[in-house]
C-alpha cells in the first residue's frame, strides 16, 4: 500500500527532519536560490556604486581635457598677442629718455623753471629707484612764482624734445607771504609757494633690462648695469 503523500499544510516547520524528502529537497533549492539572490544584490550595488563613481570621475576628467583643449588650442594666438603687447610697451617706453638723457633733462626742467622766472629755492634731485620696465627720478623742489609763470613752466616742461611724464608727490601750494590773519589775497599775481617732490621717468636700458633678466631685482638692477660699464 502507498505511502500518503503529505500536504504544505500538515509540514511541521519545528521538526523540518520528518519532511518528506521532495519537500526536504525543495526548501534547500529555496534557501539557495535566497542566498544567491542577496549575494547577486550586494555585489551589483556595490558595482553600481562604483560604476556611478567611475562615470562621474570620466565626466570630471572630460570637462578637465576639453578645457585644457581650448586653452591649447588659444595658447598661440594668445602668445601672438603678448608678443604685440610687449613690442607696444617697449616702443612706449623708448619714449622716454635715455639714461644717459637724463642728466641733461633734469638739467633743462631747471632751466625752464628759471626761464619762466620762478624762484628755485630748493631744486634737488634724489636717488633713483629702478622698477620692472622703467626707472623714477624724484626731485626734492620749493619754487616761490606766480599761477601764470607755473602755468608757463608745465607748457614749457611739455614742449621739450624728449616725452617727460612728472608726477607730483606731497605737494604743497600756498601763498608766499601771510596777512594779519595768515591768509592772503590771492591774485593773478600773488607770489605763491610750491614744495613738496616730483618724480621723472626714464626706460631701463638693454643692461639693466639684462641684469633683470637673470634674477635680479629692480633695485639690484641698475647697480648692476653700472658695475659692467
Amino acid at each position: 500500500m502507498s505511502k500518503k503523500k503529505m500536504s504544505l499544510r500538515e509540514l511541521d516547520f519545528n521538526n523540518t527532519g520528518s519532511w518528506p524528502r521532495e519537500y526536504k529537497i525543495g526548501a534547500c533549492v529555496l534557501i539557495g536560490l535566497l542566498i544567491f539572490f542577496l549575494l547577486w544584490y550586494v555585489i551589483t550595488r556595490e558595482k553600481g556604486d562604483e560604476l556611478t563613481s567611475l562615470e562621474t570621475q570620466e565626466a570630471t576628467l572630460r570637462s578637465e581635457f576639453e578645457t585644457k583643449q581650448g586653452k591649447a588650442a588659444n595658447l598661440e594666438p594668445l602668445k601672438q598677442q603678448l608678443a604685440q603687447m610687449e613690442q607696444q610697451l617697449q616702443q612706449m617706453l623708448r619714449q622716454l629718455p635715455s639714461k644717459t638723457e637724463m642728466p641733461d633733462l633734469i638739467v633743462d626742467i631747471s632751466q625752464t623753471a628759471i626761464a619762466t622766472g620762478i624762484q628755485n629755492d630748493l631744486f634737488k634731485p634724489g636717488e633713483e629707484v629702478p622698477r620692472e620696465f622703467y626707472a623714477e627720478q624724484p626731485i626734492a623742489l620749493r619754487m616761490v612764482g606766480t599761477y601764470h609763470q607755473f602755468g608757463a613752466f608745465v607748457s614749457g616742461v611739455a614742449s621739450l624734445p624728449r616725452v617727460v611724464i612728472m608726477t607730483m608727490h606731497d605737494i604743497s601750494l600756498k601763498p608766499r607771504d601771510g596777512g594779519a590773519d595768515g591768509l592772503a589775497s590771492i591774485g593773478p599775481n600773488s607770489s605763491l609757494e610750491l614744495s613738496g617732490t616730483v618724480k621723472t621717468y626714464r626706460y631701463l636700458d638693454e643692461e639693466e633690462t639684462a641684469a633683470q633678466a637673470q634674477g635680479q631685482g629692480p633695485e639690484q638692477a641698475a647697480p648692476a648695469a653700472e658695475g659692467t660699464q
